[in-house]
């Protein structure tokens, strides 16, 4: 583990997985609106999108997908790891009041890289609404001790060579 709780690489092993829940609720919907600009009436119209085939309102797909960040981000791998690549397809609605549930599972491992390879999805209610793969770059607690050791002997070699 990482300074701050997050897994290093050597901590990590294929079919490792976590959750992350949220409740997508109306003031998530406007702020994202707000935020990301997109103002689509599907998203903020309900007289509108009771219009179109989804018969009401749905939250942004984005605004979905980032309850898969937070997993990423909080849970597996976790503090200290970084979003490479993200590959999505968007199977079925998210309404405001819906739960969220993203999942990650390692996938496979790039050790030597500090790369890890995760199935990601999201479900409401037990139906998949997102399913995915990403790419996280993770630190290790190998090569910090390496660069450690490294930054230890050069001190030394310098505080004798001026003395």
């Amino acid at each position: 583990m990482n300074d701050m709780n997050g897994y290093d690489i050597e901590d990590l092993r294929v079919g490792m997985s976590a959750t992350f829940s949220k409740t997508i609720t109306e003031a998530d919907i406007v702020l994202f609106a707000g935020v990301s600009g997109d103002t689509n009436a599907i998203h903020i119209n309900e007289e509108y999108a009771a219009t179109t085939a989804f018969g009401g309102r749905i939250a942004h797909g984005f605004l979905s997908a980032s309850v898969i960040s937070a997993a990423v981000a909080t849970r597996l791998p976790g503090p200290g790891s970084i979003y490479m690549d993200q590959h999505l397809k968007f199977l079925a609605p998210v309404r405001p009041g819906d739960t969220v549930h993203a999942t990650v599972q390692v996938r496979e491992l790039v050790a030597e890289r500090g790369r890890v390879v995760l199935q990601t999805s999201c479900t409401v209610r037990g139906v998949t609404v997102i399913d995915g793969e990403a790419l996280i770059k993770v630190d290790s607690s190998v090569r910090r001790a390496a660069k450690a050791a490294a930054a230890a002997a050069a001190a030394a070699a310098a505080t004798t060579a001026t003395t």
